[in-house]
């Protein structure tokens, strides 16, 4: 998939657990802006394995950055994109964010949640492309939905953006409007 269906992908899976939530989270406008931003971040980072992806557009010098980390984590599609990376990833952004919650007045468990969420639906959506995604790495079998790979999707293909994007917009709006009141909640927190 392309960065821009990942972003929004990742957005679609945060949105969803948010509804699925019996009462909106009492959180301040800087947690769920840092949330938001954090699970922009998730749906990007298992690309972290590859120098040219887009979450290396949001760093400075961060094709550099990237040529360096990439013969940690091997090929594309590999460690990063599989139960143990996202273990590894898990416990280091853990500790990275209780390092900086002592440094910033934000809801770091929230931080951590919506960073998470952005990494597992990467690679949900990692695992309805051709490729296919190593999800029990180290063991070396592609696992993809559907389990034939000539009805799976192509990155970047007239089906991911004809389809597959435009599906989670309106999914997106869908569960807006069906749940508008459990966002009228959330709001009103912020507007009085």
């Amino acid at each position: 998939m392309t960065g821009r269906t990942h972003d929004l992908a990742a957005f679609t899976a945060l949105n969803l657990v948010f509804i699925t939530e019996t009462a909106p989270p009492d959180i301040s406008f800087a947690t769920l802006a840092a949330a938001v931003g954090a699970n922009m971040i998730g749906g990007l980072l298992p690309d972290i394995d590859d120098a040219t992806s887009d979450i290396w557009d949001k760093v400075r010098g961060g094709s550099l950055l990237g040529k360096l980390i990439k013969p940690l984590v091997g090929q594309h599609r590999m460690l990063s994109h599989s139960i143990v990376g996202m273990v590894i990833i898990g416990f280091l952004s853990e500790w990275f964010l209780n390092w900086l919650g002592s440094i910033v007045l934000v809801n770091m468990n929230i931080i951590w949640w919506a960073l998470m969420i952005g990494y597992f639906s990467h690679l949900v959506t990692d695992s309805l492309t051709k490729q296919g995604v190593p999800w029990l790495f180290p063991i070396p079998i592609r696992f993809g939905f559907p389990p034939f790979e000539f009805m799976r999707i192509k990155t970047g293909g007239i089906i991911e953006k004809s389809l597959v994007f435009p599906g989670l917009i309106l999914l997106n709006a869908y569960w807006i409007y069906a749940n508008y009141q459990h966002y009228i909640i959330f709001l009103k927190r912020y507007l009085e």
